[in-house]
């Protein structure tokens, strides 16, 4: 009578544990005194930290989407990685929540420790970053599920923030300011399409360098998905700020400044923006406020894409907006000016139903 194992049947338990272990030791290091129980347990331990009065966890679950294609096509699985971690950072952070730990989803066809190890790598360094730590998480093998050499990575990241401190503010009014931070280009949104009409349509090959963008086409879709923790904390979080602009004279951050950040993903401006306006408020967006990065130019030329489809598709160059009064806009771009950070005033909030526009101001 034959025997049947469950490596036979495509799952290597002795590898698994091997990248397990390896796994532990990377997460170990993001650890702080908050984190109660090491990695191996049923479920993860985070004690609150003290000094909060009315204290609102935040919590965001996202994915890195068809970005991986490429992590799978060059072999970059750090970069994917600590895209996943950004993302979940900006999306607490929109709501003023610094981060506090982050669990991650890892799903392999068969495990490959090397891979799990650069992938866990990557989460670990920007949680460590970020000041958050990688408490625990899965690895699966899932043989017959994902084709060799794929995988599927997905993350939670949960924060906190004083319940006064919430963003959006309900102070939003006609006539308040919107500013633009830019992105790194297409973050995490908007692979689909752009790989269809950069590596289906013009077969352009990733590892050559691209006139029109100045850098291989490997190099600019694989750009990391930005942190705008680094920027922004001084003026959410109640953090000190640090490098160039702290100086004496120069603006000094504070909360209560800002009255709304928008995290431009999936949907564009137009489908995310919106999410943070009051009912009665509009926003209208001056397109021209900004320059237009060269690889959302290269994809609108040769894709044939529509200006509309480009706006609801892609950031289009900025990552984060913040909402703020007319006088604090101009802190704020000051501000960031000192640190040599670009900021633009891209639009302002307007009377009338919850969408956004476009148009000269």
């Amino acid at each position: 009578m034959s025997r049947t194992t469950y490596a036979a049947a495509g799952v290597d338990i002795n590898a698994a544990e091997s990248a397990k272990k390896r796994i532990a030791r990377l997460a170990r290091a993001t650890f702080n005194q908050n984190v109660l129980a090491e990695v191996g347990g049923f479920g993860a331990l985070y004690a609150l930290p003290a000094g909060y009065r009315n204290p609102v966890l935040v919590s965001s679950l996202d994915g890195v989407g068809t970005k991986l294609k490429l992590a799978f096509a060059t072999g970059q699985h750090a970069s994917v990685a600590r895209d996943l971690v950004h993302h979940c950072v900006n999306d607490i952070l929109v709501q003023g929540a610094r981060p506090l730990f982050f669990l991650d989803y890892l799903a392999m066809g068969a495990m490959d420790a090397a891979v799990a190890a650069e992938v866990v790598s990557g989460l670990a360094g920007a949680c460590q970053a970020s000041g958050c730590a990688l408490i625990g998480g899965e690895t699966a093998a899932m043989p017959g599920f994902y084709p060799a050499g794929e995988y599927d990575l997905a993350g939670c990241m949960v924060g906190l923030v004083e319940r006064r401190r919430l963003l959006p503010s309900p102070r939003i009014q006609p006539g308040d300011r919107i500013l633009g931070l830019v992105s790194n280009g297409l973050h995490t949104n908007g692979y689909s399409l752009a790989r269809k009409v950069l590596l289906d349509e013009a077969h352009l090959p990733l590892h050559q360098m691209v006139e029109d963008l100045g850098q291989t086409l490997e190099a600019a879709l694989l750009a990391e998905h930005r942190s705008y923790l680094p920027a922004l904390a001084p003026w959410v979080l109640d953090l000190k700020p640090a490098g160039r602009g702290s100086r004496r004279g120069g603006v000094q951050p504070r909360p209560g400044v800002i009255k709304a950040l928008a995290h431009i993903t999936g949907g564009g401006i137009p489908g995310n923006l919106p999410r943070v306006l009051p009912e009665n408020c509009g926003a209208r967006i001056d397109p021209h406020a900004w320059p237009e990065p060269a690889l959302f130019r290269l994809i609108a030329r040769l894709g044939g894409v529509p200006r509309a489809e480009m706006r609801r598709t892609f950031n289009m160059g900025l990552g984060m907006l913040l909402v703020a009064s007319p006088a604090h806009a101009i802190q704020l771009r000051r501000y960031f000016q000192e640190r040599e950070e670009a900021c633009y005033e891209v639009g302002e909030i307007i009377a009338g139903q919850r969408r956004v526009s476009f148009g000269p101001a």
